[in-house]
């Protein structure tokens, strides 16, 4: 479904631009339509510019910090996805730069996409669960995680040891004779 979106999007993004664009230009004239998109693409690329070191500092600061950098990591890819938008010419790639590169729309765009990340992976989860059938009380096939990974759990979900062996376990004691009348 999403390659059909991507495909979809890479068709008409082009052509929807050129005729948004020759509409603006049959409003306010062709010489301030062009002015209209150097503007945008100047005054984005002075917010790129002035965002992504800002985005750069705080997430070196985090990694100095020895902390997980996920919503600087975020920022980052926003800010170059969106310096990617504005460069592109047309009006509608230029507001959905702003969106990706402005401090004040950022995190919203930033939890819409973490929102729709977490939806990924729970509909993966559930096709990998069908794909691997369930154990007896567990959710993914022998050797498989909670969500059809692999991973350091068995097939009930529960947490194990990385050195204990798969299967049923006996414990117990190893006893060695030290007189054992076949080695003398």
């Amino acid at each position: 479904m999403l390659p059909l979106a991507l495909v979809l999007a890479f068709l008409l993004i082009p052509v929807v631009e050129i005729v948004l664009l020759v509409q603006v230009g049959e409003v306010i004239g062709v010489w301030p339509t062009l002015a209209l998109l150097a503007a945008e693409t100047a005054l984005g690329a002075w917010i790129v510019r002035r965002e992504g070191r800002r985005a750069w500092h705080v997430l070196q600061d985090t990694l100095r910090r020895g902390t997980v950098p996920d919503r600087e990591l975020g920022d980052a890819a926003l800010v170059m996805a969106g310096g990617v938008l504005l460069l592109i010419p047309g009006l509608i790639t230029d507001v959905l730069g702003l969106l990706f590169v402005l401090p004040f729309t950022r995190p919203l765009v930033r939890r819409a996409g973490s929102r729709y990340a977490a939806r990924r992976m729970r509909l993966a989860g559930d096709r990998a669960s069908m794909t691997f059938p369930s154990a007896p009380g567990g959710r993914g096939g022998p050797g498989f995680g909670p969500l059809g990974g692999f991973g350091p759990f068995d097939p009930d979900g529960e947490a194990r040891d990385p050195g204990t062996p798969r299967g049923p376990v006996v414990r117990g004691e190893v006893v060695e004779e030290d007189d054992h009348p076949s080695r003398t």
